[in-house]
């Protein structure tokens, strides 16, 4: 049974690697269609907790697929779904490569690289609203959640103060009754 659910992570984690056009925050929403709303694999809240706790760890963003596997499998599970979200889009990102080596200064690819970008964009928008949808539990979390967009898009301060003031008001909250 374990191994199924091994063959089952890498797949669809091979899957959503190859949609990762601007990179693996990306591909969330589709990752959380398919392992929350689907497969029912983690709650909205164990998606987005999974997520924030890969988010405050150093390395690429992509570290958030191998802690979903952790999550369902343990360190089987971790590695299957690590080999699954980097080889194929590896292997493809290799190819491309390739190709684009050999396209040199074309035309049609600078058009393609011009719309992937804002591809790219709203497939990262579309993941912040769906975390913070689902993170959002209470009145409390969506302001720290708005005030913290608001700091880091309005203000040329370093996003390490909202994350400064989002850990201390949540304590305050968390010792006031709030949480």
């Amino acid at each position: 049974m374990k191994d199924d659910l091994l063959v089952q992570i890498f797949l669809r984690f091979a899957g959503i690697s190859l949609l990762a056009v601007g990179g693996a925050v990306a591909t969330l929403p589709e990752a959380e269609r398919q392992i929350v709303s689907q497969l029912h694999w983690l709650t909205p809240e164990q998606f987005a907790q999974t997520f924030a706790i890969a988010q405050t760890s150093p390395g690429p963003n992509v570290i958030v697929y191998s802690l979903f596997g952790w999550k369902l499998a343990g360190l089987a599970g971790l590695i299957a779904a690590t080999l699954g979200v980097l080889g194929p889009s590896s292997l493809l990102a290799f190819g491309v490569a390739r190709v684009m080596r050999r396209a040199g200064e074309a035309a049609w690819l600078a058009r393609l690289k011009q719309g992937l970008t804002p591809l790219a964009i709203g497939l990262m928008a579309a993941s912040g609203y769906l975390l913070a949808r689902a993170a959002d539990s209470g009145i409390f979390a969506i302001l720290v959640t708005v005030a913290s967009s608001a700091f880091v898009a309005f203000s040329s301060r370093s996003p390490l103060w909202a994350m400064a003031a989002g850990a201390a008001l949540s304590v305050i909250a968390g010792r006031a009754g709030w949480l």
